[in-house]
């Protein structure tokens, strides 16, 4: 069992940034991708950057270099910039044990409760 602790979300005006942070504890030992995810009011939940367990770092088409993701050992950490409305979201954090992308399809093994973040015009 893995267990994910996110932490950083709030409320913020356009244009704003927030740092996001991932803690990570249970199975640890091994390789593992860590990625962020979201999901909105009635919407299915949605990847936004992720490293794999090999270290590589992927981003969703919509990031467009506003954010930037980073791992060290068994955290994890998002920093948002120039946020939009349209980037609010409970951003789940997320752990797989898997093949290096499977997740990107079919979603991670272990989820965080996640940390909602809301960006005003």
């Amino acid at each position: 069992q893995v267990y994910l602790v996110e932490s950083g979300g709030g409320l913020v005006q356009a244009g704003a940034s927030l740092r996001l942070s991932c803690a990570a504890s249970g199975r640890t030992g091994s390789a593992y991708a860590m990625g962020w995810f979201r999901q909105a009011s009635g919407k299915e939940r949605e990847f936004v950057a992720a490293v794999s367990n090999k270290g590589n770092i992927r981003y969703a088409d919509f990031v467009k270099g506003r954010f930037t993701v980073s791992r060290a050992e068994n955290t994890l950490a998002l920093q948002m910039k120039s946020l939009e409305p349209e980037d609010t979201a409970t951003y789940y954090c997320g752990a797989d044990f898997r093949d290096e992308y499977t997740w990107l399809e079919y979603g991670m093994d272990y989820w965080g409760k996640g940390t909602l973040v809301t960006v005003s015009s």
